[in-house]
């Protein structure tokens, strides 16, 4: 006679959306380990077609309060290839500027709220707080720091209002920018304690290879540009995406999963992604940061990744400085001009969770034909499932209480966000 083990959470908590977790167990064999998103899917491809290209980054925004910039900033480079336009130097910095902000502030609230409170053993970040106050009070000013960066770039820190195809509706002041590096200083300062702190966390024996997925860039960490490269050897042009990515629906999600083409295979991107790939071109305190506290060490084990999120943190404020210091005059001219007319571009951006990529079609009259957005979590979503398959036979020893936290603290691990990944859903007539 069969043995069969159940073990379900109808409700994960410290994720952002709403998600659960099913997994069945047969003698030992586990048959189902599912990442069961059930958030209802929100059409934002199609409440794009038909817009004006000036609409697009405050829609686009709305995908998430807590990485609006990543949308807007991919949606605005992906357009600006369409029309044919390039932003100056000064433009660029202030973008990157601007994408710093977000890191920090998406980082820190997952690091410091979400995940650190699986290591330290409490259900949540406020229950966390009566013991540990200093942690829970760094992390709220490091989020508060990176959401300035936001307002003052950004004109407010949820859903940005200043960010346009072709650069800024206003220019921020460089006095205004100049003002950040008082508390970005103490933040690169906090951010290297931190470092050292989560390196120091014990982390459950689970370690596995995968393929991982990221931007790479010539001479800097990537952010905003890059070309698309892989672990396996993958290294192309964001233009041939879809060429070597599909998305594809799974019955138990209203996200659609990416995965590897031509073998359908799962990927993560994201932090740990990116620091394995690009280590090389981590800003130098952020390098030395990561060598003094994990040295030569993979990121194989997913748990790993508050470190990573750690280092980038460091990295974004590193970065924020040099371009809040060299801020020495108001930018003249906040945005390039132009025309709207028929064309296609694409462009992928390192949103804190992972690669983000947007293609967008223009018609003849300019307006959005069609649009293509695919998420981080709707890439990492098959690789967490596949973990979770490895990762099992490991914990079935457990009871199902215990078992069930090591697998809702694995999925935690990859910080998704289910109301980005829930865009869009195909119907067919069955």
């Amino acid at each position: 006679m069969s043995v069969s083990r159940k073990l379900t959470v109808k409700s994960l908590t410290r994720v952002e959306g709403e998600g659960a977790l099913r997994v069945k167990v047969v003698d030992g064999r586990v048959e189902i380990a599912e990442f069961n998103i059930y958030e209802p899917p929100r059409f934002f491809e199609r409440l794009l077609r038909g817009r004006a290209i000036h609409e697009v980054p405050d829609i686009v925004a709305r995908i998430c309060g807590i990485c609006p910039v990543a949308y807007q900033l991919t949606a605005c480079q992906a357009l600006e290839k369409a029309i044919g336009i390039a932003v100056t130097p000064e433009i660029r910095l202030l973008r990157r500027l601007l994408y710093c902000g977000e890191w920090i502030q998406s980082h820190a609230l997952h690091v410091h709220l979400l995940h650190a409170p699986d290591f330290l053993g409490y259900e949540s970040g406020f229950t966390m707080a009566a013991d540990h106050p200093r942690l829970l009070e760094r992390g709220l000013r490091l989020k508060e720091i990176g959401g300035r960066i936001i307002e003052v770039i950004g004109g407010r820190t949820v859903h940005p209002v200043n960010v346009t195809v072709g650069g800024f509706y206003k220019a921020p002041s460089a006095a205004a920018i100049r003002g950040l590096v008082g508390d970005l200083e103490w933040g690169l300062a906090a951010a290297i304690e931190l470092v050292g702190e989560v390196s120091q966390f014990d982390f459950p024996a689970f370690e596995r290879a995968c393929e991982l997925v990221s931007l790479v860039h010539e001479f800097e960490y990537p952010m905003n540009e890059g070309r698309v490269a892989s672990s396996a050897g993958l290294d192309i042009p964001v233009e041939a995406f879809a060429e070597h990515f599909e998305e594809r629906q799974v019955p138990h999600s209203t996200a659609l999963h990416s995965v590897r083409l031509p073998a359908a295979t799962p990927y993560l991107t994201g932090p740990v992604a990116r620091l394995s790939l690009c280590r090389e071109t981590l800003p130098e305190q952020a390098r030395r940061a990561l060598d003094a506290s994990w040295g030569d060490r993979s990121l194989d084990n997913p748990f790993a990744s508050i470190v990573a999120r750690g280092v980038e943190i460091a990295a974004a404020f590193e970065e924020a400085i040099a371009i809040a210091r060299s801020a020495t005059a108001d930018l003249a001219r906040p945005r390039v001009e132009f025309q709207p007319r028929a064309g296609a571009g694409s462009h992928a951006t390192e949103a804190p969770r992972g690669l983000l990529y947007h293609r967008y079609r223009l018609g003849d009259d300019g307006l959005v034909a069609e649009a293509t957005i695919i998420p981080p979590t709707s890439q990492n979503q098959a690789q967490i499932e596949r973990d979770l398959v490895a990762m099992l036979p490991g914990v079935l020893s457990l009871d199902d209480a215990a078992a069930t936290l090591a697998c809702e603290r694995l999925i935690r691990s990859y910080d998704p966000c289910i109301s980005c990944a829930t865009h869009f859903l195909r119907f067919s007539r069955t």
